[in-house]
């Protein structure tokens, strides 16, 4: 009697790992910012209670969809599709809001404020797994395979581009593309697909005066430190005192007004500062854990489309993970690229624990080991 379907209850590990990323990040959040949050509104906390109002929707959302099953996201992927190019299009209208910085990233939704990037990744996670599953027998035909995901990506990309936001563009792509190599194209579409993205974000790059000026700061900060290579710096000085143990939790200089987004972008600089390498690495370690659940929901998965869609989560999560961490130690360019379930934001956090949480669903349904060797 086979076991191959039969349905398994939820990667407990996976949960156990999320719930101590959001624990960090809660401390951390209120750490990094109670200083600033003191002396902007009076209250201490108010960053502190914002984060676990959100912390609590996006609970409720991993319980949703932990439950409601992951074929119905199949079935719905064209509406998510359109929905996220609806959301991203309203920015641009009267509902879309600045928060004060020169960027139009966010939607005002009347007591809501939400950043329509954030659903756009798993939109396009969505879409291109559910187009590559139903494809799949015209994978090594570009025009009827990865042709369609990517032209929607690349819509996608270029609607964030201009909101400016390149660093979330940029995992929109790498999101779509992971999930296109994970579905098995061929070689040579892979390198073809990568000299066609190199062009245009080569020429984006280049014409914006402040992204090269990020880019040539990378190699020397100090030659411009009190601009471009401001936040590099900082967050330089942030990592270095912490040493092995840290300074102590609370005890971080770098956020007192020194160093920006403090519990946004760079709250593993303050990690490092006050929990030192050990923290840092016990941070990291929790990711890898998680990444690790991830991929193995997506190789257990009864289907293919549940396959590509846990790979393509998991992907994004540890595509978001390495490139905070590059630009808070300084190996690549500022890109406003938060740490997922640690820094302070709503959307981030909601829009993460729903990915976990389909996550969950589909390891639910997952074959065991004895299942896969058998199947083989």
């Amino acid at each position: 009697m086979t076991q191959q379907n039969r349905a398994y209850k939820y990667d407990h590990v996976l949960l156990l790992v999320t719930v101590l990323l959001l624990a960090i990040g809660l401390v951390m959040v209120f750490s990094a910012s109670f200083v600033t949050a003191q002396e902007s509104s009076g209250d201490p906390y108010q960053v502190l209670k914002r984060q676990a109002l959100w912390v609590a929707i996006g609970l409720a959302a991993l319980f949703f969809f932990s439950h409601f099953h992951y074929k119905n996201l199949k079935r719905y992927s064209l509406i998510i599709l359109v929905l996220n190019f609806v959301f991203l299009a309203l920015i641009f209208s009267n509902y879309g809001t600045d928060l004060g910085t020169e960027a139009r990233r966010w939607l005002n939704l009347g007591p809501v404020v939400i950043q329509p990037s954030e659903f756009s990744k798993f939109a396009i996670i969505i879409f291109t797994a559910a187009y590559m599953s139903s494809r799949r027998l015209n994978l090594h035909n570009f025009w009827t395979g990865a042709l369609v995901p990517i032209v929607m990506s690349a819509i996608t990309f270029l609607m964030i581009l201009y909101q400016p936001d390149m660093g979330t563009a940029l995992v929109v792509i790498v999101g779509c593309g992971l999930v296109i190599v994970f579905a098995g194209m061929p070689l040579s579409q892979l390198v073809g697909l990568f000299l066609l993205v190199l062009p245009p974000v080569a020429y984006f790059t280049i014409k914006e005066d402040y992204r090269m000026q990020r880019l040539f700061t990378l190699f020397d900060p100090w030659a411009e430190p009190t601009e471009a290579g401001y936040q590099i710096i900082q967050s330089l000085y942030a990592l270095g005192p912490g040493h092995i143990f840290g300074m102590g939790l609370g005890r971080s200089k770098q956020k007192l007004f020194y160093l920006p987004e403090s519990q946004n972008d760079f709250i593993f600089a303050v990690i490092g500062e006050e929990l030192g390498f050990i923290g840092a690495v016990t941070v990291l370690m929790l990711y890898m854990v998680l990444v690790w659940r991830g991929l193995q929901v997506a190789l257990r998965a009864p289907d293919l489309f549940s396959s590509l869609l846990a790979a393509g989560i998991t992907f994004m999560i540890a595509a978001q993970v390495i490139i905070n961490v590059a630009v808070v130690t300084g190996s690549i360019p500022v890109t406003g690229i938060n740490l997922p379930l640690i820094s302070a934001g709503g959307s981030s956090i909601v829009f993460t624990l729903l990915g976990i949480g389909v996550l969950l669903n589909i390891s639910k349904h997952g074959q065991d080991a004895k299942s896969l060797k058998g199947a083989a």
